[in-house]
């Protein structure tokens, strides 16, 4: 075990307050591996360290991200969403690899999703847009969390209001799918593109409406005005 890695696990370890271990059960449907530490101290720690791995080469970084992931804790997966955007100028077609693999082998919950796919995805497929192609791939995956990270990859440019039709594809391949964090995923995904796109979301949410599960469809026009909403949420079909 890298030193860095053996402190880093020694100060979340004297840092757990038993309430937010306690809490953590209420968040997560899924049993939650979890030291206790609350998300203000988690990042103070991610702060602290990063400055003495900086100056590491891209591959060495991604090596300790591998550890943190190995443990299943829910702070460490925390350290790495911390560490790895810092390295977006580094980042090259080849680091997919990696990114899938950690979805794929490590991600067990929707924090642990959202928190490195929002910000570690985002820069990369704003990097190489190219491989939307193979975001939507992903909403066929069994894995749960490779379909719900084909949506929350793209949350922060659909903020921008970027890829829109590359939205749609998502949330149509996505539209019906049973589970129900995957659900929440690409409507949260909606929600975002309907800050630069409101019509054309507006219009999508109307066109689907009949087949979109009602969690989607609150999430997709949380944003909207009242009377958008009221109109999205009338049951009108026969």
């Amino acid at each position: 075990m890298d030193p860095i890695i053996r402190k880093i696990k020694e100060e979340l370890s004297t840092s757990i307050d038993e309430k937010t271990k306690t809490s953590y059960q209420r968040f997560f449907k899924e049993e939650v591996k979890a030291y206790g530490c609350k998300s203000a101290g988690v990042s103070k720690i991610a702060k602290k360290y990063w400055k003495e791995v900086n100056t590491r080469s891209k591959q060495e970084i991604f090596s300790l991200c591998e550890e943190l992931f190995l443990s299943g804790y829910l702070e460490e997966t925390g350290i790495v969403a911390s560490w790895v955007p810092n390295l977006k100028d580094q980042f090259e077609p080849e680091d997919m690899i990696t990114f899938r693999h950690w979805i794929m082998n490590y991600i067990t919950n929707w924090a642990a999703c959202d928190s490195f796919c929002n910000h570690s995805m985002g820069d990369f497929i704003d990097k190489y847009p190219d491989f939307i192609g193979e975001l939507k791939t992903w909403t066929h995956s069994e894995n749960r969390w490779m379909r719900r990270a084909a949506a929350v990859s793209l949350i922060i440019p659909a903020k921008r209001g970027k890829y829109l039709d590359d939205v749609l594809e998502i949330a149509d391949a996505l539209l019906t799918d049973e589970d129900d964090l995957v659900r929440k995923g690409y409507g949260w995904l909606l929600k975002e593109a309907s800050r630069q796109h409101e019509d054309i979301i507006f219009e999508y949410v109307l066109a689907h409406k009949k087949e979109m599960p009602r969690t989607s469809l609150r999430y997709a026009i949380e944003l909207m005005p009242k009377e958008r909403r009221a109109e999205a949420m009338k049951k009108d079909w026969k």
